[in-house]
């Protein structure tokens, strides 16, 4: 018998949804099929009601929301807002929430994230990956990643940049994003997580 896991997340905005919420589904279910103790039936990212460029209050309540039909819920924020996502986790605290509340905040821009993968852009005819870091880890240190996604990702088509937040998430290679290490950082706390709910 399988066991239902229902993963939740707030983020910035909607390319930051439409990447992260595969991201976390497939992270969930990769950690998950490790595990040993029982099968578990991860569900699709459930998205919040507010993007998290909110007021802290406001975010709280869409967390509590998510929280009364998932299992834990991630809080996304690029790094010039990472202070209001532990604001919100310790507000949640102390409220009283049972449910995991995890901060899932990269060095500086979600879309760093992105570029960790050479051979996802590699296999889209039309992309440049020669503008990609040689080290995934080192997505971290482009000060600005949205002028190098521009330039890796296909000119042609019709596809548009948001179109490649969703490709890449449900794409991307979870053990090269595992290098970068604001994302190791996020799934050991998710890991912990789970083993706390009994899920691993």
């Amino acid at each position: 018998m399988s066991r239902p896991l229902v993963p939740g997340l707030v983020a910035e905005n909607t390319t930051d949804e439409r990447f992260l919420g595969p991201v976390v589904f497939r992270q969930l279910k990769a950690l998950t099929e490790r595990g040993t103790r029982h099968v578990v039936d991860v569900a699709k990212t459930e998205i919040g009601e507010c993007w998290t460029i909110k007021d802290a209050d406001r975010v709280c309540r869409a967390v509590v929301e998510l929280a009364e039909d998932c299992h834990l819920v991630c809080v996304h924020n690029d790094h010039n807002e990472r202070g209001k996502a532990a604001k919100v986790v310790e507000a949640l605290g102390e409220r009283g929430l049972a449910t995991p509340v995890i901060p899932l905040v990269p060095v500086r821009e979600t879309e760093a994230w992105l570029l960790a993968d050479r051979e996802v852009w590699a296999g889209l005819r039309g992309s440049d990956p020669s503008h990609l870091p040689v080290r995934p880890r080192d997505v971290e240190k482009i000060h600005d990643p949205k002028p190098v996604l521009d330039a890796v990702r296909p000119r042609r088509g019709r596809r548009s940049r948001a179109d490649y937040f969703d490709y890449i998430g449900q794409n991307v290679d979870l053990d090269v994003l595992a290098q970068i290490p604001a994302y190791a950082a996020w799934v050991a706390e998710t890991e912990e997580a789970l083993k706390g709910l009994g899920f691993l």
